[in-house]
């Protein structure tokens, strides 16, 4: 039964009168427009807009849950904290177990359920807490296989924090940044890429030839490396990629390898941008 323990995944609450103005004027994310039994991709930035922590967000009878990686948990709890002042919330952390569950059949069979969204069509739900007594589960490396070859990124498993943009890891593609509501901290840059469409930097999918390993360069022509392999399960896997250089590589009839390996680099289906419309190719690399 494809159930998976994530048990490097951990929540925290934020609850009160004020949790969900408090959220709204931090984090990437409309807040608000989230629908009960949902939980939506959001970040917290550093002033620069680099993601400092990505979680999912979803309501409670009484707040807000946060699930993000368990190694961060604590740090996330006491940043947050630090921009309390006088709200009236309260963020305090759980340990709830985190549980992906990947079939309609496992879903119907669990209860309190809440839609992924960072997955098209509701293919992937959560579930906090214990399981229904004798429920059978998969290993995590079921759903981490999953969860790579559609192209969905987490920091701290997939990338450092303070490394990568929103825009990089399509944040911007899946609900994860809002960009009709007020400030959020990194706000300013943000919406600098995406109003100029200077975001160079993005995630595709890489299927290869042979075995991928994470961390390598991904170069095209055999030349100057275009990005970093992120994430890989086997021959698939996901890369944070230069699109300029690539649509221009691609163009010129050059081939794309990571480590020698040749690959493919494509969009994820559900990403709403083509490399079509990438940005003029720069040599500047620190350009947005």
């Amino acid at each position: 039964m494809p159930i998976s323990r994530l048990t490097d995944r951990a929540c925290l609450l934020v609850e009160g009168a004020e949790a969900e103005h408090f959220l709204q004027n931090l984090v990437t994310a409309d807040i608000p427009s989230i629908a009960p039994g949902h939980m939506r991709p959001s970040a917290l930035l550093t002033p620069q807009g680099k993601i400092l922590f990505d979680f999912l967000v979803g309501r409670t009878d009484t707040g807000f849950r946060l699930e993000c990686a368990a190694s961060v948990r604590d740090t996330l709890v006491k940043r947050l904290t630090l921009y309390k002042l006088r709200a009236k919330v309260t963020i305090t952390s759980v340990d709830d177990a985190v549980h992906a569950i990947f079939d309609q059949a496992s879903a119907d069979e669990a209860k309190a359920t809440y839609v992924d969204e960072r997955f098209a069509d509701g293919a992937v739900l959560r579930l906090y807490g214990d399981l229904p007594e004798g429920t059978e589960t998969v290993a995590a490396g079921a759903y981490h296989d999953r969860r790579i070859r559609a192209g969905v990124a987490e920091a701290e498993t997939d990338y450092p924090a303070s490394d990568l943009f929103p825009h990089d890891v399509l944040l911007d593609q899946n609900g994860g940044v809002s960009f009709k509501k007020g400030c959020f901290v990194g706000q300013e840059v943000v919406s600098r890429m995406q109003h100029r469409g200077t975001a160079r930097r993005r995630l595709m999918l890489i299927d290869g030839e042979g075995h991928l390993t994470p961390g390598a360069n991904v170069s095209a022509g055999g030349l100057a490396a275009i990005g970093t392999l992120y994430a890989a399960t086997g021959s698939a896997g996901f890369a944070v990629l230069r699109i300029d250089k690539l649509a221009k590589a691609l163009t010129d009839g050059q081939s794309v390898s990571v480590d020698g390996v040749p690959v493919e680099a494509t969009v994820p289906p559900w990403a709403g941008f083509s490399l079509a419309a990438a940005p003029k190719d720069s040599e500047d690399e620190s350009a947005l």
